[in-house]
């Protein structure tokens, strides 16, 4: 048995290989070690969304690896719901086996989230650097290194390591194995490869509508996100979706010193203060009526979510946090319900630039995660009923007037938007079944099966639209620091997050 299989072994103890799973490893893990290059080039290609030019440098470089893989790959252009942003096209890929075979829709994204270099450990974060934990601090070393016997802990550090540059790259590398094991997928693949998801897909929604036929499949897989915190093999099956209040308060047309007309002109921040804490108790529960109607748990998904082997002690550790609010009773069952989060504040200044000044004006910006359970356009209704009856002016999606101002108590400008809706799959389903059937036989252990995860993914339209069942396959690790500074990708995760989707890719659908 060769060095490398050994070693390759290693990530995955305790597991009797057959014959025909000890050739699967070993060469998934020979092709991995002869793509690391590949994996380097992709990521040193910078993708923020604003960036055009190099957005169409990653177009151009998933356009040409997938058409190598045997796809019929062809750019689509929609229509944005976001005009003042770039609008990219989006790509679909179609590669046909078998009349034979189910269809899956393949979903994934290749921009990230922006960067500020002087936050990160490394000059510039779209040139990968390979890190060694070395008495708790990551110290960079040598990136050939990973191609001869790659320590699984070592960490890849980048902007999209994980989020999500990681994961379409594990599909390259499993189509390769596929290409040398003399083997074609078990069904047809179609890609949709997103390229403003970090942006809110703008494009998405008209996309699905405008392509529908050329997007028509059996089901719908999304390969994004981090595995469960204990490193598991992991599937999901529903996400939460988004929308998003800003709120402005306003006091004087502008900022007045405080000496002078403290006591005197209202103070915004102060009038917004008290309409936020008014939209939630001390156990961090919303307390405005009918905001959580309709979510109920039969004993056969407190089971489900049960299974789930959430550390709290542990994730309460992480946090720094006394207690977790309390609604649900755990962690599972809190993000199966919509929330209602303020996600940042402003007004006047503070620390360096402090002023003694009574502020203009008083901002908030929420986010309120939806769930199956809840119309979105009644929760938000909800909430401005609520605003109106703590005593605000409420106007929406303008300033107010001058009359206004002179006339009005308590302003309060109302501006939202329903950005994507929830899906949730049932975890006995076809595609369920396929999915945890392939991952078991990767990995020799049933994965860890959640319900729903607590963050968004644009993927309802699809689901609505396309009418097809989805769910996800999340392999990077939990500590990636997505959408942070320092996004990293554990090599182990990297490796086997390849070989279950080569597992997944052999398997056949029912």
């Amino acid at each position: 048995m060769n060095k490398l299989f050994l070693i390759g072994c290693l990530l995955i103890p305790n597991l009797l290989l057959s014959q025909s799973d000890e050739k699967i490893k070993k060469i998934t893990y020979s092709t991995i070690q002869n793509n690391w290059d590949r994996f380097f080039e992709m990521l040193s290609i910078p993708n923020d969304g604003y960036d055009t030019p190099n957005i169409e440098k990653n177009i151009i470089w998933c356009e040409e690896t997938f058409t190598e893989l045997g796809f019929d790959v062809e750019r689509v252009m929609a229509k944005s719901t976001s005009p003042m942003m770039p609008n990219h096209p989006l790509l679909i890929a179609n590669r046909f086996i078998s009349k034979n075979y189910k269809t899956v829709l393949i979903y994934f994204h290749m921009d990230g989230q922006p960067v500020d270099p002087s936050k990160w450990n490394q000059e510039n974060p779209f040139i990968p650097i390979l890190s060694e934990n070395i008495d708790g601090k990551w110290v960079e070393i040598e990136r050939d290194k990973i191609k001869n016997n790659p320590n699984p802990n070592w960490r890849i550090f980048g902007r999209s390591t994980s989020d999500d540059k990681g994961p379409p790259m594990m599909l390259v590398n499993a189509l390769e194995v596929l290409e040398k094991l003399n083997k074609e997928p078990k069904f047809n693949i179609k890609l949709i490869i997103d390229f403003q998801e970090e942006m809110g897909s703008p494009t998405v929604v008209s996309a699905v509508s405008l392509h529908k036929e050329k997007l028509k499949s059996d089901f719908l897989l999304i390969i994004d996100g981090p595995r469960h915190p204990s490193n598991k093999p992991t599937l999901t099956f529903g996400a939460r979706g988004i929308s998003r209040i800003t709120l402005t308060s306003y006091g004087p047309i502008k900022p007045q010193h405080s000496g002078h007309f403290g006591n005197y002109a209202p103070n915004p921040a102060m009038n917004l203060s008290k309409i936020l804490s008014s939209m939630k108790d001390y156990e961090g529960r919303v307390v405005i009526p009918g905001f959580y109607d309709g979510v109920t748990f039969s004993d056969e998904i407190k089971l489900i979510m049960d299974a789930v082997p959430d550390d709290e002690d542990q994730i309460k550790k992480e946090l720094m946090v006394a207690s977790a609010d309390k609604v649900g009773e755990n962690y599972q069952e809190a993000i199966q319900y919509p929330s209602l989060n303020v996600r940042g504040l402003q007004s006047g200044w503070v620390r360096k630039e402090v002023r003694t000044i009574v502020p203009d004006m008083a901002i908030a910006e929420i986010d309120v995660r939806l769930v199956k359970e809840s119309n979105p356009e009644r929760l938000l209704n909800l909430i401005k009923n609520h605003i109106i009856k703590e005593g605000a002016y409420v106007i929406e999606n303008r300033d107010p007037s001058d009359v206004e101002r002179l006339t009005k108590k308590n302003i309060i400008r109302f501006d939202s938007k329903v950005s994507y809706l929830a899906y949730r799959t049932e975890i006995n389903s076809p595609i369920g079944n396929w999915a945890s059937k392939a991952l078991k036989k990767a990995f020799n252990e049933d994965p860890i099966k959640k319900r729903t995860s607590g963050g968004s993914i644009p993927i309802s339209p699809f689901v609505t639209t396309l009418n097809v069942p989805a769910l996800t396959y999340p392999s990077v690790n939990k500590d990636n620091n997505q959408h942070s500074p320092n996004e990293n990708i554990r090599v182990g995760n990297f490796i086997d997050g390849t070989l279950g989707m080569v597992y997944l890719l052999l398997e056949k659908i029912d």
